[in-house]
């Protein structure tokens, strides 16, 4: 490894020290993150949110065909000539994704701006659209650089990216919407039939874009203490052409499916709005928000409001996927069953054990939170707290899918998430359409969450049936009972505070206190239980 890197900064890590590396890395790009969604949601409202989360819908499964599957398939390249000890085959393989994506990406980028009016249907949303476009370019090049150093099990480069994407977003896009929103009878002149709050989301999602471009130089600048590889270490060296084919056949499959994961999103803000403009809606809202608004309205609630706090907690998780990859890729590669199903257990109780207490949590205290996090808009937060509880089942299923799914494409499987994802979408859609012309907007929620239900579902039978891995159930159900106890003692601990008329921060903070406290006992006492995580079973 050190033939690659110097310093002991980009020493070799194991899963978890990986894993937690991008965990935490994941934990302050949210934070971030939250702090730029949630003032944006109070600058722009739910209309503004609705032009913001309309672009961000339409943009997502571009950048995704274009950017999503090649981080994942230069960490699996890279990993395999590592565990082989190819370096200067894992060198040439960042080289030739650079080479390859970086024109995919420049050629996605110029499509979307372009089109940006066709795929968004209206001025205003195609404004955002275009603000975003250039991130497709730059998203490539900083996927390429981040599943090289993630092949090589070292984390660092993609978890210090990740914070400086988080905190370019929050400066830049904050400073571009307010000061959009604050001079906007002077910019107002140059877009002259487009809703001012679209401009204002437009500026917002600049930030995005910038945020990328900062990601790109920080590994520029990690370039220059890259130790070059002295040429010809290794006989067995693949020639460009071949590692390129390999590449495609492994980013393809991974990007489709997760064009068909953002897919979830579009289906939201086309059947949400449409639904509801068609059917109507049984949810109240203000009597300021004019009729043919309502859909804008409520739509733009529920993806800058609910689904902001739903994603929360899945992309730290999807970091055990991150951090996963490269030691189920090597323990595949060395036909080492011992370490494959230790790490596939370690993956799955680790998002567990973060994903249950969440969800329990966030489903009994929905209102102390939204109304914490979002003090300026309780009409929209209104309309969201009963959604947002109902796509908490989702979010289990979700963070335990995506290490299941970075594991299948690890044992060489990586069409498979594609085709399990296609059928949680069907499922999706069908869901919505039955749904949402008679629960409104919390009928999304529940298919949401049948939809990442049946992927769980199907994803474990797949990985079990082709990695030979068997699971045990015992730590699951101790987990499950230890966010139960945890969500019960932070709802009575709520509502006792509540009564004594302590203030919304005062009685959010201690009950997730006290919660947390059982759930970490309650672990402890279960102990015995908790010991079959280490004691995986092998066929």
């Amino acid at each position: 490894m050190t033939a690659i890197v110097k310093g002991d900064f980009l020493k070799k890590q194991n899963f978890l020290k990986g894993s937690l590396i991008l965990m935490m890395s994941a934990v302050t790009a949210k934070a971030l993150g939250a702090f730029f969604k949630i003032p944006l949601t109070n600058l722009l409202g739910g209309v503004g949110m609705s032009y913001f989360s309309c672009a961000y819908s339409i943009f997502m499964p571009v950048y995704a065909l274009t950017v999503t599957g090649l981080s994942s398939a230069v960490a699996r390249m890279t990993a395999q000539s590592v565990a082989l000890e190819m370096y200067t085959n894992a060198k040439k393989v960042r080289t030739t994704a650079l080479m390859m994506f970086s024109a995919v990406g420049l050629a996605g980028s110029i499509i979307t701006f372009l089109l940006a009016k066709f795929f968004a249907g209206s001025a205003e949303t195609s404004l955002s659209v275009a603000m975003i476009a250039p991130s497709v370019f730059f998203g490539c090049i900083m996927s390429v650089e981040r599943g090289y150093y993630e092949g090589m099990s070292n984390m660092y480069p993609t978890a210090i990216s990740q914070v400086i994407e988080g905190i370019v977003k929050v400066f830049a896009g904050l400073f571009l919407c307010r000061y959009v929103t604050e001079n906007i009878n002077e910019i107002i002149i140059y877009f002259p039939d487009i809703d001012p709050r679209a401009i204002s989301a437009s500026a917002g999602i600049l930030g995005v874009t910038l945020s990328s471009v900062g990601s790109v130089v920080f590994f520029a600048v990690l370039s220059l203490f890259r130790k070059r590889v002295p040429e010809k270490t290794e006989k067995a060296v693949m020639k460009r052409k071949e590692i390129a084919n390999e590449l495609f056949i492994n980013a393809v499959p991974t990007g489709i499916s997760a064009v068909v994961t953002n897919l979830t999103a579009l289906i939201d803000m086309w059947t949400v709005i449409g639904c509801i403009s068609y059917f109507g809606s049984r949810i109240s809202v203000p009597d300021s928000i004019a009729e043919n608004e309502i859909p804008h309205f409520i739509y733009g609630s529920f993806a800058g409001i609910a689904l902001t706090v739903f994603n929360l907690v899945p992309s730290v998780t999807n970091m055990l996927g991150k951090g996963v990859l490269p030691c189920i890729t090597e323990a595949w590669a060395n036909h080492n069953m011992k370490s494959l199903s230790e790490n596939t257990m370690q993956a799955l109780i680790t998002s567990a054990v973060i994903a249950v207490p969440s969800a329990f949590g966030v489903a009994v205290l929905a209102p102390e939170i939204l109304g914490f996090l979002f003090p300026k808009q309780p009409d929209e937060v209104s309309v969201c707290i009963n959604s947002l509880r109902l796509l908490m089942v989702g979010m289990v299923c979700l963070c335990v899918s995506f290490p299941l799914f970075s594991m299948l494409q690890a044992i060489g499987k990586a069409t498979l998430p594609l085709k399990i994802m296609l059928l949680g979408t069907i499922v999706k859609f069908a869901g919505n359409l039955i749904l949402i012309p008679f629960i409104s907007v919390d009928g999304a929620s529940v298919s949401t969450s049948i939809c990442y239900a049946v992927i769980l579902i199907v994803s474990v039978r797949l990985y079990i049936k082709h990695s030979g891995v068997r699971l045990k159930l015992m730590p699951f159900a101790v987990i499950a009972y230890s966010g139960g106890m945890c969500a019960g003692t932070a709802y009575l601990v709520c509502e006792i505070l509540k009564r004594s008329g302590m203030g919304n921060f005062g009685v959010l903070a201690l009950s997730v206190a006290t919660g947390g406290l059982v759930y970490v006992i309650v672990l402890a006492v279960c102990c015995s239980g908790l010991k079959n995580i280490r004691k995986p079973v092998v066929d």
